[in-house]
């Protein structure tokens, strides 16, 4: 078994964890500071809106030997917008001017093919106007208000009303910062980024919800038993689905880099930048916000719960007393100290912790008295 397979199969047995939950503090200043960056970017430089919404003209030429930026000059020159030209694979020109009229488009398509001495109806022009980006604005609006109430209905009705808040404070956090990071990068708004900000919601929510399910399975019961807090039993459900959050993120980024930083960058197809950006920031902001900031929101909720509270109140005596008898403040070494009753106590808090692990032989079933495992006698039959 590979070492990351070796350390999942102990993260899920509960041999090993990190304390996310206990941190949470630390998770929760990191996650401020970043949204406070994103809306400060969003304030200051604002949104670059593409022509599907702030209207505009796009030009393509025909094969040139112009330069990018020899169009770029005259295109902005002429019509007084600033202006983003694209060399595309057959040597032809895409140029995009926002916030055109039609008689400025006239003025830079002639303008155009002047310097490319071509004839002017060499030059397509497509004029769009501002309120078909309107249009597609107020429906992703729509569709997001409406995918926020389903998710909120469905998460308290399957979970619990914590989790459904908790999940709704961690899409909005995932929006909020990819929203920023495009606004602090200065890519282009355009339909496409549409499309990323609700594909993210779905890869979002999917993480959470995973988590969720094992913290709703292993805090069944929870009252009945005084090994775990709520929170404990949170972090140890966070702990057992960590490597595979972290195997479904990567494999899901790793596409979506590839059409950033190779199709992207390297290669210029810079349409491509307005969805995989949005993907690329949204799908590692949801995978952090499904580990630092959904599980210690609903373990915050949760522990302010009176029957909650009572039950970290028996947890807190019952290590008290363990540690007045001399015990180490360990959890298998509390066992120790649970009395007769210890063995009977074992399944029944381990799948209140919900995890699964290797059962300790207790005192009366193993090398007690030159007894076996079953109670036989351990010399030689006869």
């Amino acid at each position: 078994m590979s070492k990351l397979g070796n350390l999942g199969a102990r993260l899920y047995r509960g041999e090993v964890g990190y304390d996310f939950v206990g941190k949470r503090m630390i998770w929760y200043g990191i996650s401020i500071l970043i949204t406070i960056t994103a809306i400060v970017g969003l304030s200051v430089r604002g949104l670059n809106m593409g022509i599907e919404f702030s209207g505009g003209a796009v030009f393509n030429t025909p094969k040139t030997a112009v330069s990018a930026t020899q169009a770029q000059h005259v295109a902005e020159e002429t019509s007084g917008h600033t202006a983003i030209v694209q060399k595309l694979g057959d040597r032809t020109l895409r140029i995009q001017v926002s916030e055109l009229t039609t008689e400025q488009s006239r003025a830079t398509q002639e303008a155009l093919a002047k310097k490319l001495d071509v004839p002017l109806d060499k030059i397509n022009t497509d004029i769009v106007g501002p309120s078909w980006g309107d249009q597609i604005a107020n429906k992703a609006w729509t569709g997001l208000a409406i995918f926020m109430i389903l998710v909120v209905i469905y998460l308290a009705i399957a979970f619990e009303w914590r989790m459904a808040l908790a999940a709704l404070i961690a899409l909005i956090h995932d929006l909020t910062i990819t929203v920023g990071i495009y606004a602090l990068v200065g890519f282009e708004v355009t339909p496409g980024t549409v499309i990323g900000l609700l594909t993210i919601l779905g890869y979002s929510l999917y993480d959470t919800v995973v988590v969720f399910d094992g913290l709703k399975e292993g805090a069944k019961d929870i009252t009945k038993q005084t090994r775990f807090t709520y929170s404990e039993i949170a972090n140890r459900s966070l702990n057992s689905t960590l490597v595979r959050s972290i195997n479904t993120t990567v494999v899901a980024l790793l596409p979506v880099a590839g059409l950033l930083f190779i199709g992207g960058g390297f290669l210029g197809a810079g349409m491509l930048n307005d969805i995989s950006l949005a993907l690329f920031v949204g799908l590692a902001a949801g995978a952090y916000s499904s580990i630092f900031i959904a599980t210690p929101l609903v373990a915050d909720l949760k522990e302010r719960d009176p029957q909650m509270k009572a039950l970290a109140k028996r947890v807190r005596a019952k290590r008290a007393a363990a540690a007045a008898k001399g015990e180490p403040g360990t959890e298998q070494q509390q066992d120790a100290v649970d009395g007769p009753d210890a063995e009977g106590d074992d399944e029944d808090d381990a799948a209140a912790a919900g995890v699964v692990g290797p059962r300790r032989q207790s005192a009366g079933r193993g090398g007690r008295d030159g007894r076996g495992g079953r109670g036989r006698p351990s010399g030689k039959r006869r």
